[in-house]
């Protein structure tokens, strides 16, 4: 595609989640012949979180780091408004692309539909029907700002219809369905994390919290530390920041003594983690995912889920944050359906498509 090398797309990042995405869509971007510019808004600013994933992934340099950091969602957003504006203002690029549903997703879609440059959302449609969920949010916001809208599933596709939104869209499969299959072989051979923990396989659960539901929330914090205290096998847990911080901020390190909680660790470890647990205990997006496609059963602390294939094949079941049903859950583990995964070329699917949109807009 030697006609793409002065198209110049910006990308815009700045959560775990988002780097997954990144990793194949930048490789494919680039083999192609575009310009990419990476902005990473330091929404995750620690290394483990941040640099690790980036060298893992093979991901160049961001060209631009914000290092925004924490904040309300107000501050996160508004400080990464400002930034991102002044970049596209400077570069002005062919096509800005979004991923998922953090504040980095709000603020490059604000970003770039006041200055009416073409918007693509990876990861388009997804719905969980929860406005209280600040990604709700975002993903609503996003998907009726963009022009190019790549569905992971059939049932994305379907939310984005029911909403009036049918022109631009396009069914690619899933993005981290990609990375996963690629460095899922990587990790098999790089990965220590086992050996590191003193692990067996299936002989240990695997959990992450960082929902604002769960962590913002001491009732519901509570109740989930207490259920993983109290399983019958050792719970690893790669604690991420706000969660230790919020942990320490309720007081609730008692109910942390049981558990093994680790520092972040990154995606060729997380994998690791992944496969070989007896379960997943999670409130993650991305995590619910790669237990499923991993065929690990998982148990989801939310009351919903965007996801609702793994729950549908029986991968996935949702218990909230109470105690008692994590408890069952946990008890009464089982495997779910055999489900035929689509290919794993998302990431090519969507580069031709920016290509088709970008050549017709010439």
């Amino acid at each position: 595609m030697e006609n793409n090398k002065f198209a110049k797309v910006v990308s815009i990042v700045g959560a775990r989640p988002q780097f997954i995405k990144l990793a194949p869509l930048s490789k494919a971007l680039r083999e192609a012949g575009f310009k990419e510019i990476i902005v990473h808004t330091g929404q995750h600013y620690d290394d483990n979180m941040s640099e690790l994933f980036f060298k893992e992934l093979e991901i160049p340099e961001p060209d631009y780091n914000l290092g925004i950091g924490s904040g309300s969602h107000g501050e996160q957003t508004g400080r990464m408004l400002i930034a991102i504006e002044d970049i596209l203002l400077k570069e002005n690029p062919n096509l800005v692309i979004i991923y998922g549903d953090t504040n980095s997703t709000l603020a490059g879609a604000l970003a770039s539909s006041k200055l009416h440059i073409p918007l693509a959302h990876i990861e388009a449609g997804l719905r969980s029907f929860n406005k209280n969920m600040p990604e709700e949010i975002n993903r609503i916001v996003a998907d009726h700002l963009s022009s190019l809208l790549f569905a992971p599933t059939e049932t994305a596709v379907e939310n984005l219809r029911r909403e009036g939104i049918e022109k631009g869209v396009y069914l690619v499969g899933d993005i981290m369905f990609d990375a996963l299959m690629h460095f899922s072989k990587i990790s098999d051979a790089k990965s220590k994390i086992l050996e590191a923990l003193n692990l067996k396989p299936k002989e240990y659960y695997l959990a992450t919290i960082h929902r604002a539901e769960n962590t913002d929330n001491c009732e519901r914090l509570k109740n989930i530390l207490e259920a993983l205290s109290s399983l019958d096998k050792p719970v690893i847990f790669p604690v991420h920041p706000r969660t230790k911080k919020k942990v320490e901020e309720y007081n609730l390190e008692f109910l942390i003594e049981k558990i093994q909680v680790i520092e972040p660790v990154g995606y060729l470890d997380m994998i690791q983690l992944e496969k070989n647990a007896k379960a997943i205990l999670t409130d993650s997006g991305g995590v619910q995912k790669e237990a499923f496609w991993l065929r690990v059963p998982c148990i989801t602390l939310r009351d919903e889920t965007e996801w609702v294939e793994t729950v549908r094949y029986g991968w996935n079941r949702l218990v909230g944050a109470d105690k008692e049903k994590v408890l069952d859950a946990v008890k009464n583990i089982k495997l779910g359906e055999d489900v035929d995964f689509m290919d794993e070329y998302a990431a090519r699917k969507i580069c031709g498509r920016i290509f088709e949109e970008l050549m017709r807009k010439k």
